[in-house]
């Protein structure tokens, strides 16, 4: 990688969040870019939007800088914001304009699992120029996003996800103190190009994976972001990144915390928090005061980077949709749950020695040399013919996850929210409603969940080198 001062350093294939001060100077050289909002889609009709994967360019880096070649969805990345009422469906009529197979997952949307979109498990890929359309009911409101589903490590790298944020009825959807951000943290090289050699490392899918050195906010750099002057702005969270845990602070006069009023679109009693854990996949819906608040800083290190600076309008006052602080299901009685272990191994300086694959058990050597996995679970290198659980439907299960390797994994559960007691806000568990959850190594958690949508459904590490190289399973619901 290059010494260029407006890049976080890399040694070796592992980005490490070093450099911060130049790297905020660096950005900041780039050209501040005045944001535009994070546009909605333009819809077909009511709750309808067509969306079209195709190669691009974006000036990530700055105003100032070259474009970056990237997969965009309708010529942007994030991809445009889609919006939709709670109860009511949502159609989506997607193109296929790559030049490789690609399908969407709509992340967190307990969804129908015909329209999950996981290739191969639940729909066929869609090929280059063929279209599919996505048609499936909005069960809740909350904030969720869409990303692409077909070796995902490279397209949504290169840009292929955006928002889906779905509203009450009450509520308007374009109100100026409801704000959705969308981070991502890119592998640029000197020139702000995709760093082409770094897809498909066996060195970033054994360790933390593909993490980036430049941030983005809504795809751009250090963007300023419109607040109302005083009052309350709900801030929608959601981290694009491929492997890297985001971690966020308030810059703010006086009181910087914020207030959590909802964890991957789930709502919850609201708590305060002065820093937010957001692992790749997560989303965080939180209240700031517009007043007070200067701008929105990443503080993975000692030296804060600037995310994102606020700006005040001055016409405006904050006064968002609060949700209700009941979440969707109360967490169930498990006296009677049916339990699903899953000891998850691999990964460098971890102690899997060997694993079965396509039925035969193998190496970790051969493993990684000839077939690049370097990940398991109970033994097993994951597949979508990996099943980990028959349940029937109406049964209430516990995920039983011991991490037993070296790295952070953002366990990931298509299709469902689980009960989990969440240890991302501070040592003192949390019980939290979610739909993937950063676990350290070594933890144990269980995932408690009530088996109440049918279908096959993936169960899978979100950092996305991690599921490439093994970290998944299927769980059947009858």
């Amino acid at each position: 990688m290059s010494e260029d001062p407006g890049f976080i350093h890399c040694e070796k294939g592992v980005c490490a969040m070093l450099k911060r001060r130049q790297f905020m100077q660096g950005a900041a050289a780039a050209t501040a870019l005045t944001a535009t909002p994070y546009l909605t889609a333009h819809a077909l009709g009511p709750n309808r939007y067509e969306l079209i994967a195709a190669p691009g360019a974006q000036r990530i880096g700055g105003a100032d800088q070259v474009p970056t070649d990237l997969l965009l969805y309708n010529s942007q990345s994030p991809g445009p914001l889609l919006t939709g009422r709670k109860s009511e469906m949502l159609e989506v009529a997607f193109t296929n304009k790559l030049d490789m197979p690609t399908t969407i997952h709509w992340h967190g949307i307990r969804n129908l699992n015909e329209m999950d979109g996981v290739p191969d498990l639940t729909q066929a890929a869609v090929e280059p120029g063929e279209s599919f359309t996505y048609r499936f009911p909005l069960k809740d409101a909350g904030t969720f996003w869409y990303h692409a589903h077909n070796m995902a490590w490279q397209q949504v790298a290169r840009g292929l996800y955006g928002g889906l944020v779905v509203y009450d009825d009450d509520v308007a959807a374009d109100a100026a103190d409801d704000i959705t951000l969308i981070a991502d943290d890119w592998r640029l090289d000197a020139d702000y190009a995709i760093d082409e050699a770094s897809l498909g490392s066996l060195h970033d899918w054994s360790h933390a994976g593909r993490l980036g050195n430049w941030l983005t906010i809504n795809g751009m750099s250090q963007p300023e972001i419109s607040l109302p002057a005083d009052g309350q702005v709900r801030l929608r969270l959601v981290n694009a990144a491929n492997a890297r845990p985001l971690y966020f602070a308030l810059d703010a006069e006086g009181d910087g915390d914020f207030t959590v009023i909802a964890v991957d679109a789930a709502p919850c009693a609201p708590f305060r928090a002065k820093m937010l854990t957001l692992a790749p996949a997560q989303r965080i819906d939180v209240l700031i005061d517009a007043a007070k608040a200067r701008g929105l800083n990443e503080v993975t290190s000692q030296q804060p980077v600037r995310a994102a600076r606020f700006t005040k309008d001055t016409a405006a006052s904050g006064t968002p949709h609060l949700p209700s602080v009941e979440p969707w299901y109360p967490r169930p009685d498990t006296t009677a749950a049916k339990v699903i272990d899953i000891h998850m191994q691999g990964g460098a300086m971890g102690n899997l020695a060997t694993a079965e694959f396509e039925g035969e058990e193998k190496s970790l050597r051969e493993l990684a040399t000839d077939h690049g996995k370097v990940w398991a679970f109970n033994g097993i290198v994951g597949g979508y013919d990996h099943i980990l659980a028959d349940l029937a439907l109406g049964d209430v299960a516990v995920l039983r996850i011991w991490n037993d390797s070296r790295w952070q994994h953002a366990m990931h559960l298509h299709g469902h929210h689980f009960w989990v007691q969440s240890r991302e806000f501070g040592e003192t568990p949390r019980w939290l409603l979610r739909d993937t959850y950063l676990m350290q190594p070594d933890e144990k958690a269980e995932l408690i969940f009530i088996a109440d949508n049918p279908g096959m459904w993936l169960c899978h590490c979100h950092m996305l080198e991690h599921h490439a190289a093994g970290m998944g399973g299927v769980i059947a619901i009858a």
